[in-house]
Order: C-alpha cells, then sequence, then structure tokens
C-alpha cells in the first residue's frame, strides 16, 4: 500500500514533538511509539486504532511518517517554524560539535550562571524546547539561549523539541536520554537551581528584555473569559457587559465570540448533535487562543455543556501561552426557564427541540471555574460585580465598576443549545 492510500492522522503537538525526536535518533534506543514502559505514546483515534498503518502528517499536511503498530518509517521532515535550522539531529551535533561540553537549558540564563559557564571551554547549549517547556515558551527560550550564547567565549546553540509529558519522573528520564545521545560521552554539565544572589543579579539586559517580553504581567498577558451557563442564565449579558467595562478602560483590545454569533459565521453549517456542538466550541477555543496569543482578550459565551470540551478550550489557550478564566453562570433551570417567553424550553420539553441542554440533553457543571454566578433576582451590576472581583483578585484585570441600569432580561432568544 502507497503513503499516499493510508489514512492520514495529525497528531498532537506532544506527539509531533516526539515523531521527531523518533526519527532522529535522538531517543534511542526507542524507535517508535507506545514501547512498554515509554512515555512516548500515539493515540489514534477510534477508526484507526485497529489499521496496520496510518500516515502521520503535520497541521498542514505535510507527510511526517508511516505508524505501522507504533513502530515509525520517517517520509519527510518538518521544515518550517523558528529557528528551524537550529533543530540539529545527534549525529549532525557530532559532526558539528563533538568534543564539546553539553549544557541542557530549560529557563533563561541568569548573570550568575553565565559566570559558572564562562570557564568551561567550547560549549554546546541544548534549549530543550519542546511543547510545555515549564517557564518561557519554546520560541521565548529558544530566542533567549541565543542571548545567553552571545554573552560566552565560544558557545553554540542547538534546539531540542523534548516536549513534557505530564509525569516528572518519566519527563526527567527522558532528558537524560535525549541529553545523553547527543553527547555522546562528552561532558554534559547540569545548571544548578538559580541561587538567591543569581536572583538579586538578575538576567543580562537583553535576556531581562526577551524574558519580560515572553512572560508579559497579568494585566498585558493574553486572556479568555470564558463564560458557560444554560441557555437563559444571563451569561451573553454578563459578557456583553464586561466587554463594555474593558473597552471603557481602554487599555487592552478585545474580542466577542458570542455563542450565537459564532454559529452564524464561524461555525454555519453545524446541527445541534453533541458531535457538532463539541465542534462549535472547539472553534471558539481554536480562535480565542489565538487571540490570547498575541496578547489580546477574548470573551466567548456559548453554552458549552460537556466539560472535556471546556477542559481542551483551557488547553489550547495555555498552550498559546494564555489565561483561562471560566465563569460558570449558574442561574438555576427553573430561573432560566421563567425568563424564557420565546417558549424554547417548552418546545423541548414536548420533544419538539432535540438535545436541548438541561431537558433531552446534560449540562456538566464546572468544577473548575474561577467564580460562579448566579443572576437569580439581581440587577447586571450587581453579578457583574462578582466577576470584576474575581478578576481583580486573580490579578487579570481591574476594573472600575461603573452604575449600570436595568436587570437581566426576562427572554433570551436564539441561545445556542
Amino acid at each position: 500500500m502507497s503513503a499516499s492510500s493510508l489514512p492520514q492522522h495529525c497528531p498532537t503537538p506532544v506527539e509531533l514533538d516526539d515523531l521527531e525526536l523518533l526519527l532522529s535518533g535522538a531517543l534511542a534506543p526507542l524507535t517508535g511509539f507506545n514501547e512498554p514502559g515509554s512515555a512516548v505514546t500515539l493515540a489514534l483515534p477510534e477508526g484507526l486504532k485497529d489499521l496496520d498503518a496510518v500516515e502521520l502528517v503535520d497541521p498542514e499536511g505535510l507527510p511526517l511518517a508511516i505508524a505501522s503498530q507504533g513502530a515509525v518509517t520517517p517520509l519527510s521532515h518538518a521544515q518550517f517554524g523558528p529557528f528551524r535550522s537550529l533543530y540539529l539531529t545527534p549525529a549532525q551535533v557530532r559532526q558539528e560539535y563533538a568534543g564539546r561540553t553539553f549544557v541542557p537549558v530549560t529557563d533563561a540564563l541568569t548573570v550568575g550562571q553565565l559566570e559558572k559557564l564562562a570557564d568551561l571551554g567550547p560549549l554546546v547549549l541544548l534549549a530543550l524546547a519542546g511543547t510545555g517547556t515549564p517557564t518561557l515558551s519554546s520560541v521565548g527560550l529558544i530566542r533567549a539561549t541565543i542571548a545567553a550564547a552571545a554573552h560566552l567565549p565560544d558557545a553554540a546553540v542547538v534546539v531540542v523539541p523534548l516536549a513534557a509529558h505530564g509525569d516528572p519522573e518519566a519527563d526527567h528520564d527522558l532528558g537524560v536520554q535525549v541529553v545523553g545521545n547527543y553527547a555522546q560521552g562528552d561532558p554534559v554539565t547540569g545548571l544548578t537551581a538559580v541561587a538567591a544572589d543569581d536572583l538579586q543579579a538578575g538576567y543580562p539586559e537583553d535576556i531581562a528584555e526577551i524574558v519580560d517580553f515572553d512572560r508579559p504581567g497579568p494585566g498585558r498577558q493574553g486572556l479568555v473569559l470564558f463564560f458557560t451557563g444554560l441557555s437563559g442564565s444571563g451569561k451573553s449579558t454578563l459578557a456583553r457587559a464586561l466587554m463594555d467595562k474593558v473597552l471603557e478602560q481602554g487599555e487592552r483590545t478585545i474580542t466577542s465570540l458570542d455563542g450565537d454569533v459564532v454559529r452564524r459565521n464561524l461555525s454555519a453549517g453545524l446541527t445541534f448533535s453533541r458531535s457538532d456542538r463539541e465542534t462549535n466550541i472547539r472553534r471558539i477555543g481554536w480562535v480565542a487562543a489565538e487571540i490570547a496569543r498575541h496578547g489580546g482578550v477574548a470573551i466567548c459565551s456559548p453554552i458549552a455543556p460537556f466539560d472535556e470540551t471546556r477542559q481542551q478550550v483551557r488547553e489550547m489557550v495555555e498552550q498559546a501561552g494564555g489565561e483561562f478564566f471560566l465563569v460558570h453562570v449558574a442561574t438555576p433551570l427553573e430561573e432560566c426557564e421563567r425568563r424564557d417567553r420565546k417558549g424554547l424550553y417548552a418546545k423541548a420539553r414536548r420533544g419538539e427541540i432535540p438535545e436541548f441542554t438541561g431537558i433531552s440533553s446534560p449540562y456538566e457543571e464546572p468544577e473548575d471555574p474561577a467564580v460562579r454566578v448566579d443572576t437569580t433576582g439581581r440587577s447586571i451590576e450587581s453579578a457583574l460585580q462578582d466577576v470584576l472581583d474575581a478578576l481583580a483578585r486573580f490579578g487579570f484585570l481591574d476594573l472600575v465598576s461603573n452604575p449600570l441600569t436595568g436587570n437581566f432580561p426576562t427572554t433570551r432568544t436564539g441561545d445556542a443549545r
């Protein structure tokens, strides 16, 4: 069977990093996914799990490898991405840098750390910049490592896409394995924890600028404000009121991703089946994450009834370097029905509207909201203040509340169920 006739699958960012290391030999003796006891795994979706072979592609559809029972056969290699020329295989590193001292780097280097490295001779700074790097973003870590190399007498930078798998012990073992495959007997110097005097001395000015850009404070960091609740709960009303506050402040760019507006544009053609509703929320999450990636604020107000999908959105946002702030508008079902003069709930109870959230389809209440608000019997201003207080407490937005008149509307039409 030719590769072009195989079903295709795009792995997760962590799996793509693992694939690159597998194909480069950096994970030797591992040669494939899902080997016993290994954290390097590939999760195929239903329908592909039992196939003999699957073609693995990057997010743009470039074929990278064939996976067959966990084993991988290379087809191509990653060709794009920031600093791609620094992503060398162990064999390439041996050819160019054999005999040097290898230094694994997972964070920006301080003045004190640079002073300790200066006398070690020619160095290779291995920037371990895979998905889930613990402090800086992958690109931020590479930039900071390049800047650090300029402070050392003879240092080269090599980027290694070593991803985090959520198991500190397994990730440590993988790190030792990968670094060993690059060094192959040459000295390896691990950086000690940053001491108090290092913290006081801080970073060189050029590295400090990179860190500040990559780790903006809460007031400058990308932020996704995600309102979830039943139809008629007041979430869209609260979201609009909050958007007005942010615009009045005039310090942040903001985008509204209201459930109904998204349905008419980004998700036109989707039904209200569970599968399509989850697709709709993931689309909202992807757009919101991209807004957060570039330092903006996104306000989303879909029903988002399923916890798994909300967690997927949270992960998208956090991987983009943004903060995810979940607001559960916990207005009870009875109150939501009372407000609905269009009779959508009544139609749902008569079976005229299938899979209506709260009636014939479940709403899974979030267990991890940043704030929970019940709008029953409250003015918009009063309920919004709960959200404003929580935002200020977390340090995300500090908005002065101006009086708003009116209560929550007694009708909510067109709410995506």
